[in-house]
C-alpha cells in the first residue's frame, strides 16, 4: 500500500509525519497571507477569472466541472477561454496556445482533453498570469476559466470554486506529507463555492454527479452504449487520481472488470494496453488522448458529463455579475 492510500485510512503511524505536516500548513498559510496583504504582488487581467481547484491532491472532478462551466457560460452569452498548467507537458516554451491536434506529450493530457471537449480557446503554462494574458491577446474572451490554480495566488481571481471528492472528502484532514491536503481544511471557508463530486455532507455544498455517455472507439468504430457490455468481462484502464471511481462506474453498468490502475497522468507506451486477449479495453477520456496512436479495435473510452442543479449556475452568474459591477 502506498502513502496516498494511507491518507484515506486510519493509519496511526502517519502521525509521525505530523510535525512536517504542521510546517507545510504554516508555510502555505504564510504564503497566502503575503499575497493577501500585498507583500507579494498579485496581478490581474482585464476580464473576470474563475478558478476551479481543490485543496487536496488527486482527482476530484475538476475537469468535468470546467467543461460544464464553459458550456453554461457560453449559453448565457459569455465568451469563455481556458487556462491550465499543462501538467505533464514537455514543451520547451511556455505559455502555449492549444489546438485540438496538439501532442499530449507537449501540452499535457488534461489540457488537450479540455481543448477538444470545450471548443474554447485555451492556453497552458505553469505561469497562469502569462497564460491568461496570452489568451487575451489571441482571443476575444470575456471570462477566463482556470483549470486548477487555487494555490496560484499571483493570478487575481474573481470567483474561487473548490471541488471535493464526495467519497474521500479530505481524507485524514492533514496536510502533506501526512495527509492529502495542499492547504488546511479552513481554506474551504474562504472560497466562493464548494462543489462535491457525489453527495454533499455539509451545509452550502453543491452536488455534482458525473454521467457516463456512449463508449467511443479510439479507431473510429461506431459509438456503443456501455450497457451493451453488461455481463461481459472487460479490461478497465484508469490513469487518473482516483481509478476506483472509474472501475465502479463500469461495474454499475454490469461489467466484470479486470482492473488496471495507473498513476495519474501516466505516459502510455505503444502496446502497453495490449493484454494478450480480445476483451474490450475501456479507459477514461484522459487516458485515451495519450493512447490514440497505439490503439486498435479493442480500445474504447468512456466520456462523462457533469450534472449540477440549475441553482448552481445561477449562483455562479450572480457572483460573476456582482464582481463585474
Amino acid at each position: 500500500m502506498n502513502l496516498p492510500e494511507h491518507w484515506y485510512r486510519r493509519s496511526l503511524w502517519l502521525w509521525l509525519l505530523a510535525p512536517l505536516a504542521l510546517l507545510f500548513c504554516l508555510l502555505v498559510w504564510l504564503r497566502r497571507q503575503l499575497y493577501r496583504r500585498g507583500w507579494l504582488a498579485s496581478e490581474a487581467v482585464d476580464v473576470p477569472v474563475i478558478v476551479v481547484g481543490n485543496i487536496s491532491v488527486g482527482g476530484t472532478g475538476k475537469t468535468p466541472l470546467v467543461l460544464w462551466l464553459a458550456d453554461f457560460l457560453r449559453r448565457q452569452g459569455y465568451r469563455p477561454g481556458l487556462i491550465s498548467r499543462g501538467y505533464g507537458g514537455q514543451s520547451e516554451q511556455w505559455p502555449l496556445a492549444l489546438d485540438s491536434d496538439a501532442d499530449p506529450k507537449v501540452v499535457g493530457d488534461e489540457a488537450l482533453l479540455l481543448a477538444r471537449r470545450s471548443g474554447c480557446p485555451m492556453v497552458v503554462g505553469p505561469d497562469r498570469v502569462a497564460a491568461a494574458r496570452l489568451l487575451r491577446e489571441r482571443h476575444d474572451v470575456d471570462v477566463i476559466l482556470s483549470d486548477d490554480g487555487l494555490q496560484h495566488y499571483r493570478l487575481q481571481r474573481q470567483i474561487e470554486i473548490a471541488v471535493l471528492d464526495g467519497a474521500r472528502r479530505l481524507g485524514n484532514r492533514l496536510c502533506l506529507p501526512a495527509g492529502p491536503l495542499r492547504e488546511p481544511p479552513s481554506r474551504l471557508r474562504s472560497v466562493d463555492l464548494v462543489v462535491v463530486n457525489g453527495e454533499p455532507s455539509a451545509c452550502g455544498e453543491w452536488a455534482m454527479s458525473l454521467r457516463p455517455v456512449a463508449l467511443n472507439s479510439l479507431v473510429g468504430e461506431p459509438t456503443r452504449a456501455l450497457a451493451t457490455l453488461s455481463g461481459l468481462r472487460v479490461h478497465g484502464v484508469a490513469g487518473i487520481g482516483h481509478p476506483q471511481r472509474f472501475f465502479a462506474t463500469l461495474r454499475q453498468a454490469g461489467c466484470e472488470v479486470v482492473e488496471h490502475p495507473y498513476t495519474d497522468h501516466h505516459p502510455y507506451r505503444a502496446g502497453e494496453l495490449d493484454f494478450g486477449d480480445d476483451l474490450p479495453v475501456l479507459m477514461t477520456e484522459k487516458d485515451a488522448v495519450k493512447y490514440t496512436s497505439y490503439a486498435d479495435r479493442r480500445h474504447w473510452y468512456l466520456p462523462v458529463v457533469a450534472e449540477l442543479p440549475d441553482a448552481f449556475g445561477q449562483a455562479v452568474l450572480a457572483k460573476l455579475e456582482s464582481n463585474n459591477g
